[in-house]
């Protein structure tokens, strides 16, 4: 088993790359002209590859592309395609030109049960006309500040830097995706190395200061969310809630977080709740900014782009969300069920993020692959201070086509030394899939809510 991997390439690879103190420029007019011709709306490369396995993006899913289901499920648009090839342990090597390392790891850690099935690739991802506006309108207003811990001249709920230049704008291109307010109910669970495994049910709610009624945007021009998360089960952890108030200039203005803990009935502010510290209820095996793949103030890491690749990522992963599949059905000893995942070849953006000097995380490199489409952070690979692959990080997008809005449909982290993993984001078995479009008020997202949140 190899799980020690010197960095990607040669060892001087990060020294030869774009420094990542270099400040990215405005956009010249021919760039923001190729938004939605030679490029898509969001910056993607519209044509598919020479070799023909990626197609070009013609627009994505309708918002009809499937039917409606019980409990608010939606179907499954690809239903019925059958995998063009599985990648296995046994065959991995002739397609590990487009492996990242935590996927060849997971190969020859789990040589026996893991598997990539390999669809046929489809671009799938779509967003409003509205936001496709604003893009092209907005585009090189953006600035990156602080060496590019913060943003300004941004507007909310588009992507800051559609063409970006340098690694830090594409990890805010993540972080400043276009997203809805929602409310869901959904499932974490930290499957031992037999398998076994405790549920924690959580119910939350985010939404976005563009999209609250009673926020003023010119006073609210440094915040990127607010996020409200409350466990029901078990029952020793029932009530607890959490609060998060997130920047986008988190040196300006740091996050700001509080918990009310059921027990004692009482709310008190929680700095742990950012950076390596542990994520809620997931028995050390995240931190706080491994949620939705990455998340927070990103001022640890210098940052550099590596570049462009054709990588298989999980993709269109519809077959995680059927309401007919129970989580016993997809959690199982070492990673989750290969039956019910789906990968395909796409184009990302590879990001290696190094700690900087003075800093420290768990985590002294991370690389991240994001799907050039929909700007969502699609696997990730983190080291640790000896440079050991440690932990494989896998987002299974999944568009809501009826929404024009991609995300998770669930998020799976290994850990290669531990042997056992968590899972997050499934609601196969819950009352209702997630609600999107909701309009809570301001008073929902403060400290003196979170004692009523929380009663059990």
């Amino acid at each position: 088993m190899k799980l020690k991997k010197a960095l990607i390439g040669a060892g001087g690879l990060a020294l030869s790359m774009i420094a990542s103190s270099v400040m990215a420029q405005g956009l010249t007019q021919a760039e923001i002209d190729s938004l939605g011709t030679t490029l898509t709306p969001i910056g993607a490369e519209r044509a598919g590859n020479a070799a023909g396995t990626i197609p070009e993006w013609t627009g994505g899913l309708p918002v009809n592309a499937g039917a409606q289901l019980e409990r608010g499920f939606r179907e499954n648009p690809y239903k019925g395609e059958q995998p063009q090839f599985v990648i296995t342990a046994q065959n991995y090597q002739q397609y590990r030109d487009n492996l990242t390392p935590g996927q060849v790891a997971m190969f020859e850690r789990y040589p026996e049960t893991f598997r990539m099935p390999v669809y046929q690739t489809q671009r799938s991802v779509s967003f409003p006309q509205a936001i496709y506006d604003q893009v092209k309108a907005n585009a090189g207003q953006a600035r990156l500040v602080n060496g590019g811990d913060g943003i300004e001249n941004f507007t909310h709920g588009t992507f800051a830097f559609p063409i970006p230049k340098v690694g830090a704008e594409v990890i805010w291109n993540h972080m400043t995706r276009y997203r809805k307010n929602i409310k869901r109910f959904y499932v974490q669970a930290m499957p031992q190395v037999n398998g076994s495994y405790t549920l924690i049910k959580f119910e939350e709610e985010a939404a976005y200061p563009q999209y609250m009624p009673d926020v003023d945007l010119d006073k609210a021009a440094n915040t990127l969310l607010f996020f409200k998360q409350r466990v029901n089960a078990p029952a020793r952890l029932a009530g607890n809630v959490l609060l998060v108030h997130d920047t986008l200039d988190q040196l300006k203005e740091p996050r700001m977080a509080w918990v009310y803990n059921a027990g004692q009935r009482r709310v008190r502010r929680a700095p742990q709740v950012a950076y390596d510290g542990p994520g809620t209820a997931s028995d050390g095996m995240r931190t706080s900014d491994n949620f939705s793949m990455y998340n927070g103030a990103p001022d640890r890491y210098n940052w550099t782009l590596v570049g462009k690749k054709e990588v298989y990522i999980p993709y269109n992963s519809y077959q995680l969300l059927d309401p007919n599949l129970k989580y016993s059905d997809i959690l199982q000893a070492g990673h989750i069920n290969p039956e019910h995942t789906r990968f395909e070849l796409h184009r990302v953006w590879e990001v290696q993020g190094n700690v900087k000097d003075g800093q420290r995380h768990i985590y002294a490199q991370r690389n991240f692959f994001v799907d050039e489409d929909s700007w969502l952070i699609t696997l990730a690979d983190h080291y640790d201070g000896r440079g050991t692959l440690w932990r494989v990080g896998e987002g299974h997008v999944a568009h809501a086509y009826n929404e024009q809005l991609p995300g998770y449909a669930a998020e799976t982290l290994y850990d290669l030394l531990a042997g056992r993993y968590i899972a997050l984001g499934m609601y196969n078995e819950e009352s209702s899939a997630p609600v999107y479009g909701t309009s809570p008020s301001m008073n929902e997202f403060t400290p003196a809510a979170l004692r009523a949140a929380g009663v059990r």
